[in-house]
């Protein structure tokens, strides 16, 4: 089977690359704002060759075998970079369904007198195409969720800026729920920070976090453990009437954890811990900072 299929890629190739590309075209789907035609042109040019090389060495039913590596490698970087384009996995497999209409129009040609032929053939391309044609929308979902996965964490680290209020004093300010996984970012975020800076008091401040239960208090917990451990006294400012009165009703153990209502009362806190004053007011405590 592979072998008349073969046959027609290679006897047919050139013809076969012109009556594809306007199979893509009759589609709707081709994007010429993000794709321009000679590169769309390589790009079925180089899956033909590859198809050809694949069937030659292999068979046409498992596009696993080392022989569809090639074209698995081909189809892996256009899924991605049709991805990233944003092209949706639709408009990027049918880049491969399109290759059937003129494909099955060859077969049927060169085998008119053979229905059963090409009833296999058809079959065989059907599924062969299926296959590749799936492969990419895997890909291209494979793509998507990574780059989702790369911009949370980015707006993770940009949520959890330390800065450095002080002399030895930095602040965390924290908006947003904190799950297991923005624990872990806090944690390493301001650990590094509490180096780089020498820090000996770090103020975290939840004012931005909406609610405090159980996990939350436990997580903050362990940023307070894990910065002690580091040599830095921690302090939690921004604790809310309600989230006091919820902290408790938990029974959540802050005992030995230093806590204020606001970030202000906790800076001053922190600035006489250090024997450190500000002189003329405010607004030069604003400049000097």
């Amino acid at each position: 089977m592979n072998t008349r299929i073969h046959e027609i890629l290679t006897k047919y190739q050139s013809e076969l690359l012109d009556e594809w590309l306007a199979a893509i075209a009759a589609s709707g789907v081709r994007r010429d704002a993000l794709m321009k035609e000679g590169e769309l042109r390589d790009q079925a040019a180089e899956f033909l060759r590859l198809l050809t090389r694949a069937l030659e060495q292999g068979n046409v039913s498992d596009i696993n075998t080392p022989a569809y590596a090639s074209i698995r490698d081909m189809l892996d970087r256009l899924s991605r970079s049709r991805s990233l384009l944003g092209l949706s996995p639709t408009e990027t497999a049918t880049f491969v369904f399109s290759l059937k209409l003129p494909l099955f129009e060859r077969l049927r040609r060169e085998h008119a007198k053979e229905s059963q032929v090409v009833a296999d053939e058809l079959w065989a391309v059907t599924v062969l195409l299926d296959r590749l044609g799936l492969y990419t929308t895997e890909i291209h979902q494979r793509t998507r969720e990574e780059v989702i996965a790369r911009q949370q964490q980015e707006m993770m680290e940009l949520s959890t800026p330390v800065v450095a209020l002080w002399d030895r004093i930095v602040a965390l300010p924290l908006i947003g729920t904190l799950d297991s996984g923005r624990t872990q970012t806090v944690m390493e975020t301001l650990l590094q920070r509490i180096v780089e800076t020498g820090a000996e008091i770090a103020i975290i401040d939840i004012t931005g976090v909406p609610t405090v239960d159980t996990l939350t208090a436990q997580h903050l917990i362990k940023t307070v453990t894990a910065t002690r451990l580091m040599g830095a006294e921690c302090v939690i400012s921004g604790i809310r009437p309600q989230i006091a009165q919820t902290i408790v009703h938990l029974g959540v153990d802050l005992s030995d954890v230093v806590t204020k209502s606001t970030l202000a009362s906790a800076f001053s806190w922190a600035l006489k811990r250090l024997n450190q004053t500000i002189g003329g007011g405010p607004r030069s405590a604003a400049l000097k900072g």
